[in-house]
């Protein structure tokens, strides 16, 4: 089929990959505008864009995909299809009605469980033991389309939100792959989703990430673990800003206050709402991530350190 993809991130990636190895033509990759990062804020492409600029495909960075130039440029090229992983806009009914077999979308949840921006994220943050990967029909509505396949993918006690992400975008792009083979052959049936067991998943914030340490241990450790590696886990001392890498709660460990820190030779320990948990990295403000370990040797033994 002739393709034209839809995507920003770096998730977005294998699945590009996987369409260039497959018997589909490539015709355009849709992205979101390059925009200002790093400490220069100068503008950079998006990975999804990076990879198409490396592989002599034409880029295309509406502002919105309602714009009538972006509309009339893909009804030009003609797509049998637009899949789509991560793209990050809205897509209007005009836009969807352009291809034959309209937009596809690669979602990183069960759905209608995690509808939304963040669905790995709050999977991990709501303690589920499994989560998964469909591939469902873009509609106007959000993440509500008929499903034409899925996996699933069980969630470590370590894992990440990057960690399942990373797993998710490999395995999901050959699922992505699949369900466009079998669209092109006449095989491929959309399943309309289940009326129960629909659940939100909003863009996590950078508030969100802020340890809460009255939380209990098992929390704070989802807390993390889910917004590891963005918008990154943060708490406060002494009215500045730590950043914090993923932690491992600790019944054994010292009694502790929410928020209050014991350091040892070898081990940093903060206060929860029930056990303490024993931190593994930390980024002090102005300083490079280092091991808590490291950082608590560098403090002054009568230092009383309280995270807020």
């Amino acid at each position: 089929m002739r393709l034209v993809f839809a995507g920003t991130p770096e998730v977005a990636v294998p699945s590009l990959q996987a369409i260039a190895d497959s018997g589909h033509e490539l015709l355009a990759v849709v992205t979101r505008p390059d925009a200002p990062s790093g400490r220069g804020r100068k503008l950079h492409r998006s990975p999804a864009g990076e990879w198409a600029d490396a592989n002599g495909v034409e880029v295309l960075t509406p502002a919105k995909p309602r714009e009538p130039e972006f509309q009339h440029r893909l009804a030009e090229l003609a797509p049998d299809c637009v899949p789509v992983v991560a793209y990050g806009a809205l897509v209007p009914q005009s836009a969807l009605d352009i291809p034959r077999h309209g937009w596809i979308n690669l979602h990183f949840s069960l759905l209608p469980a995690w509808r939304g921006a963040a669905p790995v994220q709050h999977a991990v943050l709501h303690g589920d033991e499994v989560t998964g990967a469909c591939v469902f029909q873009l509609e106007a509505g959000l993440d509500t389309g008929p499903i034409y396949g899925s996996l699933t993918e069980t969630i470590g006690a370590h894992d990440t939100s990057g960690d399942l992400l990373t797993r998710l975008a490999d395995s999901g792009a050959q699922l992505l792959r699949d369900v466009l083979d079998s669209i092109e052959s006449g095989q491929a049936r959309a399943v309309p989703q289940p009326e129960h067991g629909i659940s939100m998943a909003p863009k996590v914030s950078v508030d969100d990430a802020r340890i809460r340490w009255d939380d209990p241990a098992f929390a704070v450790d989802r807390r993390v673990r889910a917004v590891t590696p963005a918008p990154g886990a943060w708490t406060t001392w002494d009215g500045q800003r730590v950043r914090l890498g993923p932690v491992t709660p600790d019944p054994q460990g010292p009694a502790l206050l929410p928020g209050a820190v014991a350091v040892s030779k070898s081990t940093v320990h903060v206060g929860t709402g029930t056990d303490p948990v024993r931190l593994g990295e930390i980024q002090p403000p102005g300083k490079k991530r280092m091991a808590a370990d490291a950082w608590g040797r560098g403090l002054h033994t009568s230092d009383e350190i309280v995270f807020s």
